[in-house]
């Protein structure tokens, strides 16, 4: 499956709010690339498995509504930044004749867990509707292949906009605003929304990343510097004595799974040389309910105050659920970092390093 986080069209949204900046709407507007041409018909909602904030919606019955589809998985931090703008147009435009619904196509097997959907749609303040899209149904019909990605259907049912990955949001809105006039739709505010993002959400260091997105499964892992790896066998790593950067290594009882790494005994580590601002990890407890204390590291110290929301000053921090862990925001200089993190208790699942 043709499935990837965008990541590389994330790091040019800086290039594109570059451009735009200093720009007059109307000057947008007229540019060529604002004359919105017809994409196609928008396509079925029908491969749902459940609706949540909504009954089921149906291209027929949003006929005379504008509709923003956004595609998005909850562990995908491409998708968390662009969150806030897709929230704020939701709310200013939904008297004006904007549906948005949120399509969650999952990446992780964990993530087809309906709990752990709908308890991401309240953390994240989602109050649009959510087609829960489990079985790629929607993502087949629209032939999608990014997370995030953004669909702009006319009052008539007609894709006409689209853009996949972070950015571009003051043209996104222009669209949303061009097809609600278009519809006869008149009187919302013509300014563009502005938006305060926190934690996660927050934009990232653009100019100071220089680690991409990095799986530690098997099946689509790079870099990894640990010998003697068996993949799906518990086997017992050591760490090398050094890393070069955005390679990684384990210590300890892990098995190298598909999507993950598994701990099978306490004292177990992960070690990474990353140079970006932030550092995340995707992780879970392997049994329901369970939860895992962890102590992290950063050039072999405590994070102080490079520790991220999900851990103190000393590092400490406790898995509870599988989701992104912000682990690392560090203040500048960003310079080439090692990041550890030593689980005091087994049965932790980690999938994916993000940065930002």
């Amino acid at each position: 499956m043709n499935t990837r986080r965008l990541f590389l069209g994330a790091i040019i949204a800086g290039a594109i709010e570059t451009l735009t900046e200093g720009k007059s709407m109307a000057q947008l507007m007229a540019h060529p690339a604002a004359r919105l041409p017809v994409e196609g018909e928008l396509p079925s909602l029908g491969g749902a498995i459940e609706w949540l904030n909504s009954q089921p919606l149906t291209p027929a019955g949003l006929r005379g509504k504008v509709v923003l589809i956004d595609f998005w998985t909850y562990t995908c931090i491409n998708w968390l930044r662009t969150l806030p703008y897709v929230r704020a147009w939701a709310d200013k435009y939904k008297d004006q004749g904007l549906v948005v619904i949120g399509v969650h196509t999952p990446e992780f097997s964990f993530e087809r867990d309906i709990d752990n959907v709908r308890r991401a749609v309240k953390d994240m303040r989602i109050d649009y509707p959510v087609a829960v899209d489990s079985n790629y149904a929607i993502w087949r019909a629209f032939r999608n292949a990014y997370w995030p990605a953004l669909y702009f259907a006319d009052a008539q049912g007609r894709l006409r906009h689209h853009h996949f990955g972070e950015g571009e949001y003051e043209r996104s809105e222009m669209a949303i605003q061009q097809l609600l006039a278009e519809s006869g739709t008149d009187g919302f505010p013509r300014g563009l929304v502005s938006v305060d993002p926190r934690g996660l959400e927050v934009a990232a260091d653009w100019g100071n990343l220089r680690s991409p997105e990095n799986y530690l499964g098997y099946e689509r892992t790079a870099n990894f510097t640990s010998p003697g790896a068996v993949p799906g066998k518990r086997s017992v790593y050591a760490l090398p004595k050094q890393l070069a950067i955005n390679h990684w290594a384990l210590s300890g009882d892990w098995a190298v799974e598909k999507e993950a790494v598994a701990l099978h005994k306490a004292g177990g580590r992960i070690a990474y040389r990353f140079h970006a601002r932030d550092l995340h990890l995707v992780m879970g407890p392997a049994a329901r309910g369970a939860s895992v204390r962890f102590r992290v590291l950063i050039d072999g110290q405590a994070p102080g105050a490079a520790h991220g929301g999900d851990i103190d000053e000393q590092g400490n921090g406790t898995v509870t659920e599988q989701r992104l862990y912000q682990l690392i925001r560090q203040p500048k200089p960003i310079v080439d970092r090692q990041f550890e993190v030593e689980f005091l208790d087994p049965g932790v699942e980690a999938f994916a390093f993000t940065f930002g």
